[in-house]
């Protein structure tokens, strides 16, 4: 009898999931990952492989070179589609190089606009390597539509968003903006690193592709290298799936497998990131060493109200400047414990750092240079009460 239940079972189609009625949560950590069909493991396997067996000439199973596709890599890329509400993704070695893959959609007389503070190695790229092509890049206050829509051009092709913004945690209104883009006949690009899917999803907000620093929050653990573009329009999907295959700066499966790891608890983490957050914002609001916290959880915070809006809560990244200016910032870096004084983010441990020194001393005076005053915290997932008494002896 058991036997003959067995085989019954076995032999009955499996429902279809549709995961897009499920929960973030349960997407995390479902959706694109199903068990291995092979083997039953519930994890999805690392597929160290550069290449796969072809049946015959012109006939192979969906695989045929790793730089191409892997199947660790398609299920990060439809895991992180399902998230952001996107109907594809692409994964790429990095940030950086998801960034630069984009670059190919532009041709020479085309024109991008930048928001005015960005991170520094996309301002560098577009602004200083990309403008040898013919590209001209303009950089604007994307907080301000009426400066967005006024540097517009005919020949403007991209508009580039972050929001909330690095370093200084400024908020910018996607859904403006967008309509500003496509009335120009531009795309809109958002990198939604800061906030990840879990807090904010800009194709919802009628943006074009959401770019990803996988390295950050998704990762989540400071052990991985790696980067993604969202999107929905299969144009342009096969045009930059063309464009990552021909460059090459894809990740490798044990790099897909460390991010799709750290996706499952991305929920999770992002809630204490932004509880944490939200009370270091509140103890240095009020700090006689500090003069302006910027962090779109205070009341006080400029874009309050637009991040309210279009964001679940408001990131695990605090910025403020100090009293006594670069010296004082210099100071307090090197003071903390808790916080580890180091590049990156989005990591369960806390990073402290002085961007006009570490992260964008590259962009020292130019026009997305950093306050010298600044100082940026990725706040960890440590207890908040241990992370705020580390600030207020470096304060001291």
């Amino acid at each position: 009898m058991t036997t003959d239940n067995a085989e019954t079972n076995a032999n009955k189609p499996r429902l279809q999931t549709d995961w897009s009625a499920m929960h973030f949560a349960t997407r995390a950590i479902r959706s694109g990952q199903d068990p291995d069909p092979t083997t039953g493991s519930v994890v999805v396997p690392i597929y160290q492989t550069s290449t796969y067996r072809h049946d015959a000439v012109g006939s192979f199973k969906g695989y045929e070179y790793s730089r191409t596709g892997n199947p660790t890599r398609t299920a990060l890329e439809n895991a992180l589609a399902s998230l952001e509400g996107g109907a594809w993704g692409l994964a790429y070695a990095s940030g950086t190089a998801a960034a630069q893959n984009i670059s190919y959609l532009l041709n020479p007389g085309d024109h991008l606009l930048m928001s005015n503070d960005i991170y520094s190695g996309t301002y560098r790229f577009y602004v200083g390597t990309f403008a040898r092509y013919g590209v001209a890049t303009t950089v604007v206050d994307m907080t301000d539509p009426v400066a967005v829509a006024a540097a517009m051009r005919p020949e403007t092709r991209i508009v580039w968003v972050e929001t909330p913004t690095n370093p200084n945690i400024r908020i910018t209104d996607i859904a403006a903006i967008a309509a500003i883009a496509h009335s120009g006949g531009a795309l809109l690009i958002v990198d939604n690193t800061f906030s990840t899917p879990y807090l904010q999803q800009p194709l919802a907000l009628d943006a074009d592709l959401v770019l990803h620093s996988t390295t950050k929050y998704i990762g989540g653990h400071s052990d991985v290298i790696g980067g993604a573009i969202v999107g929905n329009d299969p144009d342009i999907q096969a045009d930059l799936a063309g464009h990552q295959n021909s460059a090459g700066a894809v990740p490798g499966p044990f790099d897909c497998w460390l991010a799709l790891r750290g996706l499952k608890t991305l929920s999770l983490r992002m809630d204490r990131h932004c509880e944490n957050a939200m009370a270091i914002a509140e103890y240095l609001h009020d700090h006689p060493a500090i003069d302006e916290v910027f962090y779109p959880g205070l009341s006080s915070h400029k874009g309050h109200d637009i991040a309210k809006r279009q964001m679940r809560t408001f990131s695990g990244m605090v910025s403020f400047t100090t009293r006594g200016g670069a010296e004082k910032a210099v100071d307090v870096v090197q003071r903390t414990l808790l916080f580890l004084l180091a590049e990156s983010l989005g990591g369960v441990e806390s990073l402290i750092e002085h961007p006009a020194q570490i992260t964008h001393i590259s962009v020292k005076g130019s026009e997305v240079a950093v306050d010298p005053s600044l100082i940026r915290l990725s706040v960890g997932i440590e207890h908040a009460e241990d992370l705020i008494a580390d600030l207020a002896q470096a304060l001291a």
